[in-house]
């Protein structure tokens, strides 16, 4: 099969497995701490990925500065982008989290705008920010009660600076990835990941003590570990490297939709028409945005390719 085929299969299995997670997640911080949950679930990940990754490219970069970088990316995708969010899931709906989540095409979006000089503003991206952040605003219009609940408000801040750390990590990941094995770069990543959520657990989970022979919750870990963190995380960034950026991330748009029914098919998780509204204003925010930027990103293309021309210079093909 030809790659870019592979590539369509593999953004296939991120858009329905990342969407399944939600409520896998879910139903495991109902049994066990939550760090304690994500931190086991990447940390075993990182190491099965890494034997793989080695096992079929023996190269790797054990550089100094490259495993600073992983630990960084690490640390931001997933002791926070993906521990916060499983700490908010313990007082929030699943489908909840991943309409949120929903948002991070817009986040990064915003940190590019504010990082390089060369990124601006324009109507489709104002458009599509405002669009996004009302459609945030309809997630709560049943749950505005809900905010007085300490819990559930700090369950919330939790998924937004999951989702903007994960935006963060992402930008820092393809800014300065390393061409050498990068199957093995994120299993170096999954691995700190993991490693700096067990570590801080027992601070942030606090005391606990539970059964540790819980059937549901573990068959959710194995899911995780297995589908969620080994298989998808992989295939995430295969992905990134055979198709364009703008097909890429449509997952950001399908993963939602398939959290927020699964989670009212099998949790009874409230669904309204609000939360309709929500994930129409949400992705077609995201839409806008995306074509925003890459409408700026194809003008200065065809700028330079005028000014190339004007000038005599060859345009690589």
């Amino acid at each position: 099969m030809h790659s870019q085929g592979k590539a369509y299969i593999a953004l296939i299995f991120i858009c329905i497995v990342w969407g399944t997670t939600y409520l896998a997640i879910r139903v495991g911080v109902m049994q066990y701490p939550p760090f304690l949950f994500a931190g086991i679930r990447q940390f075993i990940a990182g190491i099965i990925l890494g034997i793989a990754a080695l096992s079929i490219n023996k190269n790797k970069d054990l550089s100094r500065s490259n495993i600073l970088r992983q630990m960084l990316v690490g640390f931001l995708m997933l002791s926070i982008g993906n521990g916060f969010v499983t700490y908010g899931e313990k007082y929030v709906s699943s489908g909840l989290a991943a309409l949120i989540c929903g948002m991070m095409p817009l986040f990064s979006v915003i940190i590019n705008l504010v990082s390089s000089k060369k990124e601006h503003l324009n109507a489709a991206i104002v458009a599509g920010l405002l669009l996004g952040f009302c459609g945030v605003g309809l997630i709560f219009k049943n749950n505005i009660a809900d905010l007085a609940n300490k819990a559930y408000l700090g369950g919330i801040c939790c998924v937004f600076v999951a989702s903007f750390s994960w935006a963060v990590g992402s930008a820092i990941n393809k800014k300065h990835k390393s061409p050498v094995n990068p199957i093995f770069n994120s299993a170096l990543q999954l691995f700190f990941g993991g490693l700096f959520m067990l570590i801080a657990s027992p601070v942030l989970d606090g005391a606990y003590t539970f059964p540790l022979w819980q059937p549901q919750a573990l068959m959710a870990l194995l899911y995780l570990i297995t589908f969620g963190s080994v298989l998808a995380y992989a295939a995430y960034m295969y992905v990134f490297s055979a198709l364009p950026v703008g097909i890429a991330t449509i997952y950001a748009y399908i993963n939602p939709l398939v959290a927020v029914i699964l989670g009212y098919l099998i949790l009874k998780e409230p669904l309204t028409i609000y939360t309709a509204f929500s994930f129409i204003a949400i992705f077609a925010g995201v839409y806008l945005v995306n074509r925003g930027y890459k409408k700026q990103h194809s003008d200065k293309a065809k700028n330079i390719e005028d000014n190339a021309l004007i000038v005599g210079v060859p345009i690589e093909s």
